[in-house]
């Protein structure tokens, strides 16, 4: 199983979590609602791609059908209300919230492969790497994305009765889901930066052990020292001869053959 240790175990559980949040909120039209101070709003509630009127008109009058009900922002009877329902900041919103979202899809499937993957495999680290870095990306463009909405949401150009209209909690559950992406992201990034390192210190010091083994078999035993004799050696141990005195050759015999030999 990938998630042996503790830190693992916790960056999966608030991986899994966060990526719950995040699709809730990236699925359902309660991002900015209506707190119900008016009789008859004609904004109910809106996400990222669904928007709900009650006899709502154009704010141009241009023209005078009235919208009801919830449809998706980009249908075509909205056509006529485009400039008003789809400004930059909700493009913007809406880009950074879907680059989020595709993050956390492709986050589950490395996950998955993760959990099933062991520690010795070559794939755990960069399964490892691969899903810090996606989370840590996602929760960049999700943090972004919800900035904007709160910045601009509940502005009072765009949807009618601003002064009722709060924030939801499709909104709570982005925000929630976004920052949490960044310190499981993180997680998974310490993970891998202590497996490398034990990884390296188990290839020096395996490269270091079988250096040794082979140094230490390389060696010639050294030469036998000659040991100092023992006192019971040394004392029946024979002793050197002498020098014999030279012996006088006959040429010297004869020639002092007849005479006085005197020893000076």
């Amino acid at each position: 199983m990938g998630a042996s240790n503790r830190i693992l175990q916790v960056a999966v559980c608030v991986s899994v979590f966060s990526l719950i949040c995040f699709v809730i909120a990236f699925s359902t039209p309660y991002w900015l609602v209506t707190d119900g101070g008016l009789q008859n709003p004609r904004f109910t509630n809106l996400g990222l791609w669904e928007v709900c009127f009650n006899n709502f008109q154009d704010i141009h009058r241009f023209f005078d059908n009235p919208f009801n009900g919830c449809l998706w922002v980009f249908e075509e009877e909205y056509y006529i209300i485009h400039d008003f329902l789809l400004p930059g900041f909700y493009i913007s919103v809406q880009l950074f919230a879907t680059l989020c979202f595709v993050m956390c899809l492709v986050v589950i499937p490395l996950t998955a492969a993760f959990l099933r993957t062991s520690r010795d495999d070559d794939r755990y680290m960069v399964l490892l790497l691969a899903i810090g870095s996606c989370q840590v990306v996602g929760s960049v463009f999700g943090f972004i994305a919800v900035v904007i909405f709160g910045a601009k949401g509940d502005s009072r150009d765009w949807m009618p009765g601003w002064q009722n209209n709060d924030m939801g909690w499709s909104f709570a559950l982005g925000v929630v889901g976004a920052v949490l992406l960044l310190p499981a992201g993180v997680l998974y990034l310490v993970e891998a930066r202590r497996e490398r390192y034990k990884r390296l210190n188990e290839i020096s010091n395996r490269e270091i052990s079988e250096y040794g083994d082979e140094y230490y078999q390389n060696q010639a035993p050294p030469a036998a020292l000659p040991s100092a004799p023992s006192p019971y050696e040394s004392y029946f141990a024979s002793e050197p001869s002498r020098p014999r005195r030279p012996q006088q050759s006959s040429s010297s015999n004869s020639a002092v053959h007849g005479g006085i030999q005197t020893d000076i």
